[in-house]
């Protein structure tokens, strides 16, 4: 594997990671980036129906359904298999050892 397909996964693996991590916490994020494009009738609905608060509430959860599929996506595409990905962070601890 040359370098610029080494970088390439590495930073796949990376933003896999932190997407995990981002799954299994339970909190709202500390950082958001905007706008998140959301249909104005669905926004309003959830406001008036639920409030503000939950509808935010509802909009982080859709939003991460969305990043699981995608995050899923990603892995397949970038590594395709367990064993390939396993395979993938052997050789990145093998050229981390200083």
């Amino acid at each position: 594997m040359d370098d610029t397909e080494f970088q390439k996964k590495y930073v796949n693996l990376r933003i896999l990671k932190s997407v995990q991590e981002y799954l299994k916490s339970d909190s709202m994020p500390s950082a958001a980036v905007y706008p998140i494009r959301v249909p104005d009738d669905l926004l309003y609905q959830l406001v008036k129906s639920q409030g503000a608060e939950n509808a935010d509430r509802t909009i982080h959860s859709i939003f991460k359904v969305g990043l699981t599929l995608w995050s899923e996506k990603l892995y397949n595409e970038v590594f395709g298999s367990q064993e390939s990905l396993e395979s993938f962070i052997e050789l990145v601890k093998q050229r981390m050892k200083p």
